[in-house]
């Protein structure tokens, strides 16, 4: 991977680092952030919201009018960096154009965040951004502040508590009710659109527990163990491209236009 875009191997271990972010403001931001999370997130919440909000019946937008929305969104659950989301956005697809990857990877890199639009129709970052996790049943001390769970309601219900919980071995993560978010919102909204492992990237590329830590495979099935390797190579384009340098929106917006005209409609519902 081109080293120009990705941050060499010797720095990356400085990302994802809860304990010294990289960011000022990062501890007591992103700390609170996981505090209100891991709180909220019930197994009941995750299916109010998926009721709520898959009917994607609150707005038609075009692409671009969700993008320039994300130019004025800073993620609280990201320790590296504070810049807008459009930024981080751009620094991903341009990482992996510059390593040739496909072309609808290149998208998928470039949108895999648009579903954070969720804050715009007044939707608090706690139900929208972070780290992704299982709910309906026990929870990983992997998952990043996992102390906070003991302030989740869900940890009363036994039934939830216990290694398969509400689920059966090998369901597959599609029968998996994860802490709801951008992610699950935009996998949704682009199932028309693009190939499956572009699907599994932005579906499950905040589900580090799984990608990085290999947690929860006891519910994985066949097609999550091959999709998984595509997270796992979204993955580095995602962290390790982030950087303070502002990209220039209007160098790349040309190329992006092309792409986005190429694969979606020119309105999506959201």
């Amino acid at each position: 991977m081109s080293e120009t875009h990705l941050a060499t191997e010797e720095k990356q271990s400085a990302y994802r680092d809860y304990a010294a972010p990289q960011r000022a403001d990062g501890f007591d931001t992103v700390r609170e952030f996981y505090r209100l999370n891991h709180m909220n997130q019930t197994y009941d919440f995750v299916r109010a919201k998926k009721a709520e909000f898959l009917q994607f019946n609150r707005r038609t937008m075009t692409p671009w009018d969700a993008l320039d929305y994300l130019n004025t969104l800073v993620d609280d659950s990201d320790p590296d960096i504070a810049l807008p989301q459009i930024d981080h956005l751009i620094q991903t697809g341009e990482a992996m154009r510059a390593n040739g990857e496909p072309e609808w990877m290149v998208l998928t890199g470039f949108i895999h965040d648009l579903g954070k639009v969720l804050c715009l129709f007044g939707e608090p970052q706690w139900a929208v951004v972070g780290d992704t996790f299982p709910t309906g049943c026990a929870y990983s001390n992997k998952v990043v502040w996992s102390e906070f769970f003991a302030l989740n309601p869900d940890i009363k219900r036994p039934e939830l508590q216990t290694k398969y919980g509400m689920y059966e071995h090998g369901c597959g993560l599609d029968a998996v009710q994860m802490s709801w978010g951008h992610d699950e919102y935009l996998y949704h909204m682009m199932k028309p659109y693009l190939p499956l492992e572009g699907l599994y990237m932005i579906r499950y590329h905040s589900f580090y527990a799984w990608h990085r830590e290999n947690e929860y495979q006891h519910l994985c099935n066949a097609q999550d163990d091959a999709m998984k390797p595509w997270v796992q190579r979204f993955n580095p384009y995602d962290l390790y491209s982030k950087n303070p340098n502002r990209p220039s929106l209007a160098e790349v917006k040309p190329y992006y236009e092309d792409l986005l005209a190429k694969y979606l409609p020119g309105e999506l519902r959201f």
